[in-house]
């Protein structure tokens, strides 16, 4: 068995600037790379990593150049709540206001600038 290096999350977009600017101001996300077909984010922690690529590049076939669908992006957060509000003063697409899960989670849903579904969620104690 070979041992896994990385992973990095890639997400098809229309928009590269915006799908940044929506990543770096929401979350914990610098630019590592920016390119007119492909950006590179990375945590602050360099631990975490996320892809931006044109949707219609050569490198992504045909097949899968279409909108988002069947998968949605989760983030851990240390105050959901305080994304949201960073989320609602910026304007992003917000599709449910925090609410505490059965799970123990405090979550919110947000579409990103691709129509990805992005999932916001804290640790809240258990219910």
């Amino acid at each position: 068995m070979h041992t896994i290096q990385r992973m990095i999350t890639n997400i098809c977009s229309d928009n590269l600037s915006a799908s940044r600017d929506f990543y770096t101001s929401l979350l914990d996300f610098v630019v590592d790379y920016d390119s007119d077909w492909f950006v590179h984010l990375i945590s602050k922690d360099r631990q975490l990593e996320l892809g931006i690529i044109d949707r219609t590049y050569d490198l992504v076939p045909e097949a899968f150049q279409q909108k988002p669908q069947g998968f949605y992006l989760t983030f851990v957060v240390e105050n959901a709540d305080i994304v949201f509000e960073k989320a609602k003063s910026q304007g992003f697409e917000v599709l449910s206001e925090p609410e505490n899960t059965f799970y123990g989670q405090r979550r919110f849903l947000l579409k990103d600038p691709n129509g990805t579904l992005v999932d916001i969620s804290s640790p809240t104690k258990a219910p």
